[in-house]
């Protein structure tokens, strides 16, 4: 069907936008976001020679800045993206990104730098909110879980690109190789801005939020629905359940206590797997392991491909197995790699031995977790309060990503760190967290595939 008009709503003078497009623009965000996160490891040792910071505030500033303003950016993303839209603030994202980009690549000072990389930081966070937000709502619930994936396939595949970026462009610049590594990231960050002004805002957010009916039907036909009219009923009739109790307290009135706790503890066991800890200091733990120093950016790259290649394994069993499913297969391969390399470096079984079984864990983390957080946090609260129920998911797993990401060197660090000698117990107790994932999953997690949001939130809110 043709829609004709172009409004507010973002509808187009003609329709025939297929959801996958709609979807993989909104996606895209998370590519941006991969590539922000890992694109500052070529600026480390350049920058550190350039300004002659001290190593507490290299650390704390101009590598952890960014991840500073993710965690504000996931706590307080969920505010505009509930009052403005969802359309509206994936533009902004893409504003943040473009800044932070081109204001690090020209910083002439360290403070300078902070700042926009803090800015990035900011975009990272509400995109890990409103993008899987957005998609879940314009998602059918055949296709809701591989296209909502797509969101952590883009973040694994702009992890992937930035350490090759970073590898072609040394040399480009001389002592300003950095810049380009940085500024780069400014190119897919306008187009994606470009493209996210032909997307159409949420339907649901539409009449949950604003009560138009007319532009949620107009979205609706452009999405391929061929039942609006049955969908906004079903739609609306959910809503009608909602109270006095969630307008006073939101996504904490007691109804969603359920939906609050599945939420807290699949970002909290997302980050208790050792998921960070493992990709920002692999060259590190695997120098620990006997691996010669020069081949960490190889190393690296091999993380990432086997990360993006088990990520796509992920994407095409998410609607077929379904949530639970993957979560179960991932945490029995995280117990598995973990124990295993623990026992590496217990046993001192060598490199090669370890490098194996850190590409299991890898392998297991795309598969599962990896896979199904972004969505299911996103398909698990109702509507009204979604974007801050995402935003609730999301700031508890970049807190917790913030705080092992900090205290790793005083446990891993080989002069002075804890376990300095062996950090074998690190890997073991990883492993234990992920037995109790195993039994929470076993237990509390519903299945959620091919089951529409409405009826999701029938079954869960109580």
């Amino acid at each position: 069907m043709q829609i004709t008009t172009n409004d507010s709503t973002g509808v187009a003078a003609t329709g025939g936008k297929n959801l996958f497009g709609i979807s993989l623009i909104a996606a895209l965000a998370g590519f941006i976001f991969g590539f922000d996160t890992v694109v500052i490891s070529g600026a480390n040792l350049p920058i550190k020679e350039l300004w002659h910071t001290s190593p507490w505030f290299h650390g704390f500033f101009i590598m952890s800045m960014a991840l500073w303003g993710t965690v504000a950016g996931a706590l307080f993303g969920g505010i505009p993206t509930q009052k403005y839209g969802r359309k509206k603030v994936l533009l902004w994202v893409g504003i943040l990104f473009s800044v932070s980009a081109i204001g690090s690549a020209v910083a002439q000072d360290p403070y300078t730098f902070s700042f926009f990389r803090f800015i990035g930081g900011v975009g990272i966070g509400v995109s890990s909110v409103a993008a899987p937000t957005y998609i879940s709502e314009i998602s059918t619930p055949k296709t809701r879980g591989r296209l909502g994936a797509m969101y952590q396939f883009n973040i694994v595949f702009g992890i992937l690109i930035a350490f090759l970026s970073n590898y072609f462009l040394q040399g480009v610049g001389g002592t300003n190789d950095w810049r380009w590594m940085l500024g780069v990231m400014a190119i897919p960050s306008l187009i994606y801005t470009l493209m996210v002004f032909n997307i159409p805002e949420s339907p649901r957010w539409l009449l949950a939020v604003k009560n138009n009916a007319e532009a949620a039907k107009k979205v609706m036909l452009r999405l391929g629905i061929t039942d609006p009219a049955a969908e906004i009923k079903e739609i609306q009739e959910a809503e009608k359940n909602e109270t006095d109790e969630v307008t006073t307290v939101g996504i904490f009135a007691s109804k969603y206590r359920v939906i609050l706790w599945l939420a807290f503890f699949v970002a909290f066991f997302n980050q208790w797997s050792g998921i960070n800890f493992i990709l920002y200091y692999a060259p590190e733990i695997l120098e620990r392991a006997g691996l010669a120093a020069k081949d960490s950016l190889g190393n690296s790259i091999l993380i990432g491909l086997t990360n993006l290649i088990f990520t796509f394994v992920g994407l095409y069993f998410i609607d077929r197995a379904g949530r639970k499913t993957l979560l179960v297969i991932g945490s029995i391969g995280y117990i598995l790699s973990l124990a295993m390399v623990a026992w590496a470096f217990y046993s001192g079984a060598g490199a090669s031995f370890l490098l194996v079984f850190l590409m299991l864990f890898i392998a297991a983390h795309a598969i599962g977790q990896g896979a199904v957080i972004w969505v299911f946090i996103s398909e698990i609260f109702p509507t009204k309060v979604r974007a801050s129920g995402q935003a609730f998911g999301a700031s508890v797993h970049w807190v917790f990503a913030a705080v092992i990401t900090l205290i790793t060197p005083v446990f891993l660090d080989a002069d002075n760190g804890i376990f300095k000698d062996n950090p074998w117990p690190i890997f073991a107790f990883f492993a234990f967290m992920m037995v109790l994932q195993f039994v929470w999953v076993l237990v509390k997690v519903p299945e959620t595939k091919g089951v529409s949001l409405e009826d999701i939130e029938k079954k869960l809110v109580k």
